[in-house]
């Protein structure tokens, strides 16, 4: 009885001296996190020292001002500097002709970070001045700010892989772009080619004005684009209109169908049209006219629905001017789902690095460019926000096909303060700042809070099976998932060709020569921050 005492006081004393099995886990615990730290702190050095090479790529691609599908340049060059760097790359990837995939290390976890490269029409903008100046009449540039996502990405990427070869850790690391967001036209065939099949998360990053992530459905909508064409017959206007079906007239019905039906649909809908075909000359009757369409929701069924109605309209205008009707998908967006684990992983490393130190020049020029657009002039976010909740109900809007990603994979997005607030938006304006120091700053600030939660993605285990364990036992068994993207549509490659081609010899005489010119401010002959147009 005594000795079964003293045992057992022997046994608590062991447990409490730090000595015991517990106390042995928890010191493992401090090494590991120890280590993490000292490893972040190791990227951020390494983010640091290639900030010259993230204001070269952002103002190369820049330069090259690429619209959807037609992205050659920069996938060019950004698919040679990935295999300088020691990436193997996969190119043509899910028949898109710009579409890549890069690839370096082996073993798990499996790590893919993704960004857009398409620009927008006839938003051609010489960065660096508080005044419209297009660098080429009519031409298309960079006004969302698509040129400076991958250079965040890649040099986060080699921050880590230069990490990951020294202290031989496992782990692949993949990246890829965004082809044709601006047409919601690119991811959803990544997805059905199976790029995405053997990631573990995706970090994907999106240019804006603040520093920041989220989780679960965020404010924004899904979407169907496309086209709708009508078939008639030709016959001269003035002396035989009878002979002739008008393609034109169909879809005008269509339109003043869709219009009116509006009423009856939800308020979260969105909905869009142009007509890409308008016919040939008022004195023939049109025998072929088009009219594209974007359809938006905010879940799966309500965009199959809309969609649905659209057709079945189509097909009354097609009847009632006796014509042929058919469609064409060109791109589809599922609504946006975020990995609340990896978010969470996200905003701490957000919050480390904190907003970049703005000077007096630069908050002079954003409020010069704000007052320029009629926007808020409050000048340049400091504070980089929180991680909030989901909204309960959700606001519709804006679409991005990182929502067909985010269906496939746990996904989030980091939002990295590149760009000016309070700009319309797709509008030229937003292109001012995008080769500036402002675009440079924010993207490297970007660049570390990807690098060290990349670092967290590689040496916690945990986050990654509980991220596994949020994508199916909460997004997927409480959302219904429909397939937009039927096995038959293919990617509209042939979309901006022809822009590009009437284009691409004007804006090649413009594109950023990094060996001559320290920055393409530079090579512009721009001072920054030029408020006022010379007279």
């Amino acid at each position: 009885m005594k000795l079964d005492a003293i045992a057992g006081l022997a046994l608590v004393a062991l447990l409490f001296s730090g000595s015991g099995p517990r106390a042995q886990g928890t010191a493992a615990s401090e090494h590991d996190t120890a280590r993490i730290e000292k490893f972040k702190a190791v990227v951020l050095d390494g983010v640091e020292t290639r900030r010259k090479l993230a204001q070269v790529m952002n103002d190369t691609v820049f330069s090259f001002g690429e619209l959807a599908y037609q992205e050659f340049e920069t996938s060019k060059y950004l698919t040679g500097l990935l295999e300088k760097n020691g990436f193997s790359v996969e190119r043509s990837v899910a028949g898109m002709p710009t579409a890549w995939v890069a690839r370096w290390g082996s073993g798990r976890p499996v790590i893919a970070l993704g960004s857009d490269i398409d620009c927008l029409p006839k938003a051609s903008q010489k960065p660096g001045v508080a005044y419209r100046e297009p660098l080429v009449e009519g031409a298309p540039g960079h006004g969302e700010g698509h040129n400076s996502g991958q250079a965040v990405n890649i040099v986060a990427a080699l921050a880590v892989k230069d990490l990951m070869e020294r202290e031989k850790l496992s782990g692949t690391l993949v990246i890829w772009p965004g082809v044709a967001e601006e047409l919601l036209g690119g991811k959803a065939f990544f997805v059905r080619a199976g790029m995405f099949k053997d990631v573990d998360v995706v970090l994907f990053t999106h240019v804006s004005d603040e520093f920041s992530t989220s989780w679960g459905q965020p404010t924004g909508t899904g979407m169907i684009s496309v086209e709708y064409t009508f078939e008639g017959e030709s016959a001269h206007a003035a002396a035989r209109p009878w002979r002739g079906r008008n393609a034109l007239r169909a879809v005008e019905l269509m339109n003043i169908g869709w219009d009116l039906r509006r009423e009856q649909l939800r308020p979260e809908q969105r909905s869009h049209y142009v007509i890409t075909n308008g016919g040939d000359q008022p004195n023939v009757i049109p025998s072929l006219a088009s009219v594209w369409y974007f359809f938006r929701e905010m879940d799966f069924e309500n965009i199959k629905k809309n969609y649905e109605i659209g057709n079945r309209i189509a097909d009354a205008a097609a009847m009632m001017t006796d014509t042929k009707v058919t469609r064409k998908v060109i791109g589809t967006a599922a609504p946006r789902h975020f990995n609340k684990p990896v978010a969470e992983a996200l905003q701490s490393n957000i919050e480390r690095v904190g907003l970049p130190k703005w000077t007096e020049d630069e908050q002079t020029f954003a409020r010069t460019v704000q007052r320029l657009v009629e926007g808020k002039e409050d000048g340049l976010n400091t504070a980089a926000k929180k991680l909030e909740p989901p909204p309960a109900r959700p606001e519709s809007g804006a679409s991005d096909d990182i929502g067909d990603v985010s269906w496939s994979v746990p996904t989030v997005t980091l939002r990295y303060p590149a760009n000016i607030p309070n700009l319309p938006g797709h509008n030229w304006s937003n292109a001012i700042a995008m080769a500036t120091p402002i675009a440079h700053k924010g993207i490297v600030a970007g660049s570390k809070a990807m690098a060290m939660t990349m670092i967290d993605l590689l040496m916690r285990p945990e986050l990654i099976q509980s991220a596994r364990k949020y994508f199916t036992d909460v997004q997927l068994k409480n959302n219904k998932v429909l397939p937009l993207l039927s096995k038959t549509d293919q990617p509209q490659i042939h979309l901006n060709r022809e822009t590009m081609e009437r284009f691409r010899p004007q804006m090649r005489k413009l594109y950023y020569d990094a060996g001559k010119y320290d920055t393409y401010l530079d090579q512009l002959g721009v001072k920054f921050p030029t408020l006022t147009k010379a007279r």
